[in-house]
């Protein structure tokens, strides 16, 4: 059938009145059923604690049910790419994290590009590293465990929970701006290498403050600095590493990301939702309790979080000459 010139232009401008009638339709109406947020880490820990509380403010105030679905695996990477590969209808929402960023410059042939696959929605909390030791240290601070490290070179353990997480590379970036050798020694999860830590089997780790902070206040490790730009107010006597290193700052953080082309308007209804959910005093006070505080942004202020720590840990990655196993 040939349309005549006149017809198409009817057209075409029915189109355009009626899309944004279309779009405002979308946001009343989203969601209509149940929404995944896909972690992906195993259940349990900080991102699953972060993923779930966000998750039943959005079920109370959007009346559907967003459900927490753990993908753990491959540094995240797993849970990642089956979020990124889902339909961009706001259905399916990935928890993004600072691993993320680092994954980013870490593996480099990821099947898809973190920065370019994503529609930032909202940002949530950041939790600050906490640089610590086994007691049998000598070092009772920051300038004081340099100095040690520096005496003994190559004879300090580094532990991490595995090659390329957020906390190997918050201690390489300690390792390059302190300009000491210390023996990476990745484990398979932050809880065992905390065990050999208390044990004495390593020695210094820069571990998630909500994973420690119990050890640390048992005594069965020695916290020497946070590594956020401020002090922690879960440890409020606890200087910065950034005091002792100017400009030093590695914090783990998690906000809420969607497919490429997900509507701009489900994103945003999300983003508002998701930022009134911050400002309230249990939502806050429960986000204290894990030692995090919140980071309510709108989504192209936490896309330009997102592109700044990717920069970031890209050199950081570049410096330390890690690859993955």
């Amino acid at each position: 059938m040939t349309l005549s010139r006149r017809r198409v232009l009817e057209l075409a401008t029915g189109a355009v009145a009626f899309a944004p009638i279309s779009r405002d339709a979308r946001a009343q109406t989203y969601p209509m059923r149940p929404v995944r947020i896909i972690v992906g880490f195993s259940a349990g820990g900080p991102t699953d604690i972060t993923a779930r509380l966000i998750a039943q403010w959005l079920s109370e105030h959007l009346g559907q049910e967003f459900i927490v679905e753990n993908r753990p695996g491959a540094a995240s990477n797993i849970g990642t790419e089956a979020a990124l590969r889902s339909p961009p209808d706001g259905y399916t929402l990935l928890l993004v994290t600072s691993t993320n960023a680092v994954n980013a410059t870490f593996y480099e042939n990821l099947n898809f590009n973190f920065m370019n696959d994503i529609a930032p929605v909202a940002g949530i909390i950041r939790v600050p590293f906490v640089m610590e030791i086994n007691p049998g240290i000598p070092a009772k601070t920051v300038p004081e465990f340099i100095a040690y490290a520096r005496a003994n070179p190559g004879k300090i353990n580094m532990a991490s929970g595995g090659i390329g997480t957020s906390v190997h590379i918050a201690g390489e970036l300690f390792k390059m701006m302190a300009g000491v050798n210390l023996v990476h020694v990745p484990y398979r999860g932050s809880a065992p290498a905390l065990t050999d830590m208390i044990s004495g089997q390593v020695h210094v780790m820069f571990d998630i403050l909500t994973s420690s902070i119990q050890h640390i206040r048992s005594g069965a490790l020695r916290a020497l600095a946070v590594t956020s730009v401020r002090r922690s107010q879960a440890l409020p006597d606890l200087p910065t590493v950034g005091e002792f290193l100017p400009g030093y700052e590695a914090t783990a953080w998690y906000g809420i990301a969607a497919p490429k082309n997900t509507p701009s308007e489900i994103v945003d209804k999300l983003n508002k939702e998701i930022n009134a959910g911050l400002a309230d005093p249990k939502i806050k006070a429960r986000f204290a309790d894990l030692a995090s505080t919140v980071i309510p942004a709108s989504p192209a202020d936490f896309g330009l979080l997102v592109g700044e720590e990717i920069e970031k840990w890209g050199k950081v990655v570049k410096f330390s000459g890690a690859k993955p196993e």
